[in-house]
């Protein structure tokens, strides 16, 4: 059983991944899990107050997981949307277990608690690293080249 879901909330622990090797035609893939606690903020006349959210289990299956795995932290403000699905199993001492948790269709970063994000190559990292030691400031790609990231500051070059 499973039911469309669309929810905003916060990592509560580290991605958990897990990798699978590939099987007759298929590529190989992986799960990332993640526990989140979605809120329920309703408006109310000092600011929004929570009203009965919960915590839920989402996982997401892709073949590059283990690189977005890197992406998303504890505290990290995320929406996801998804298929809400209840599953059931029998434990190692034969107990009946049950639980919902979120099959992602994709997890979205959202802005809230994110002081810097950077993305990039492993190559141009070790060349930022290197003039970061040297004193020089980092340096950025873009369409027209390379320019300066003015780290903190609110004008660009």
């Amino acid at each position: 059983m499973s039911t469309r879901f669309f929810g905003e909330g916060n990592i509560g622990s580290d991605p958990e991944v897990k990798m699978f090797p590939s099987n007759g035609n298929q590529p190989p893939r992986g799960v990332m899990r993640l526990n989140v606690r979605f809120d329920n903020p309703v408006p109310s006349d000092n600011g929004n107050v929570d009203k009965g959210g919960f915590w839920a289990n989402v996982e997401i299956w892709h073949r590059d997981v283990e690189q977005w795995a890197q992406l998303y932290q504890k505290g990290m403000r995320v929406l996801v949307p998804g298929r809400m699905v209840f599953s059931e199993w029998q434990d190692s001492e034969r107990n009946n277990r049950s639980e919902y948790k979120v099959q992602a269709d994709r997890i979205g970063i959202l802005p809230f608690r994110i002081s810097q994000v950077i993305q990039e190559s492993a190559q141009n990292s070790q060349q930022n690293q290197q003039s970061q030691q040297r004193g020089a400031p980092p340096k950025s790609a873009g369409p027209d080249g390379e320019w300066s990231n003015p780290v903190g500051s609110n004008t660009y070059q």
